[in-house]
């Protein structure tokens, strides 16, 4: 039995269309802390299930972030709990690159069958270690979702290159993701509330290092 540990600082996802192939979308992937990662890696059966005390707190390595990146199991993990589709249709998914999955991410890569204008991208990711883990989301023009157990997809526009409509389909993709700003910026004031739980939560937990008493599978 793992538990988890979902009130540190939480993990994001871009998403944008691509600026060569329209009917390609990118989704990037950051874990929320080392803790998290460390988690994971256990989940995976990447990393020990003794990592995890009797007490709940969590035991990790500096090793732990590279073993996890590298293993294939994450890449498994990240295409079934992240997916794209558009118009009905499952847009086929590769993982593209990893790095520093804290830093950098990892940058998911779907092809749909025609450039969307509006694509569903659902994003599960750890929630299934604990259903109180959100995602903090940004896309194109500004656009925002929190993801949760209880709202695990979500519509984006990503707009039609040349069509003089405003967005960004057809922007180089470092401008479409925001470059230099985190999505806690780039939400703002829509979620104060939300990041003000988990920033309250961090300083508990980074404190205790203890895990809430919630055990999953």
């Amino acid at each position: 039995m793992i538990a988890a540990h979902p009130f540190g600082d939480p993990q994001t996802v871009e998403i944008a269309a691509d600026a060569d192939d329209p009917a390609v979308v990118h989704v990037t992937w950051k874990v929320g802390a080392a803790d998290d990662l460390t988690l994971l890696g256990i989940h995976l059966g990447v990393l020990p299930e003794d990592r995890v005390m009797l007490d709940g707190a969590i035991t990790y390595d500096d090793g732990d972030a590279a073993l996890v990146e590298q293993a294939p199991e994450v890449e498994e993990y990240l295409l079934e709990h992240v997916t794209v589709s558009a118009a009905g249709q499952a847009c086929a998914g590769r993982v593209e690159a990893t790095g520093d999955l804290i830093v950098d991410g990892a940058d998911l890569v779907f092809a749909c069958a025609e450039a969307p204008g509006l694509a569903t991208v659902a994003v599960s990711t750890l929630t299934d270690l604990h259903p109180a883990y959100r995602t903090l989301a940004t896309g194109p023009d500004g656009q925002h979702q929190v993801y949760g157990a209880d709202a695990p997809s979500h519509d984006w526009s990503l707009g039609v290159a040349g069509t003089g409509d405003g967005t960004t389909g057809g922007a180089p993709r470092e401008q479409s993701l925001g470059t230099g700003s985190s999505a806690a910026l780039q939400i703002g004031g829509v979620l104060g509330a939300v990041l003000l739980v988990a920033v309250a939560g961090a300083v508990v937990a980074r404190r205790r290092r203890r895990l809430p008493p919630t055990l999953t599978p």
